[in-house]
């Protein structure tokens, strides 16, 4: 197993280079690993140059998570951060993300800014 770039991703995701999504698709299939960068920038791509809503992606992270080729680094992090993503509406998944990893490491509250981040457990506003 390897790990993908962000453009595997997207290809594979949107199909919008027949030629570049069929490599993708060979290279997936042969085992794909997903780090927390390429899931962000993957995230960021499809809801920025894509104009993807919070449901398609939702759902795209959801397919990520239970694809039999890819192993999400992770995927009990990135489990819990869809779960507070899809539960609050006002937070975007990659604040659910940081959450979620600071979580893991121990290092709660994660300290913030952000009025809707801090109303989520684990997070203190400053």
């Amino acid at each position: 197993m390897l790990a993908v770039d962000t453009n595997v991703l997207i290809r594979l995701v949107m199909q919008d280079d027949l030629k570049q999504y069929k490599k993708a698709l060979e290279v997936v299939v042969g085992g794909a690993w997903v780090s927390h960068v390429v899931l962000i920038e993957t995230f960021w791509v499809l809801k920025n140059l894509y104009e993807l809503k919070d449901a398609q992606l939702k759902k795209i992270l959801r397919i990520f998570l239970m694809h039999e080729h890819i192993t999400l680094e992770d995927r009990a992090v990135v489990e819990l951060a869809l779960l507070d993503f899809e539960e609050n509406s006002k937070v975007g998944f990659v604040d659910c993300l940081i959450l979620a990893i600071a979580r893991q490491h121990k290092k709660s509250p994660l300290l913030t800014f952000d009025k809707a981040l801090s109303r989520l457990r684990d997070t203190k506003i400053l």
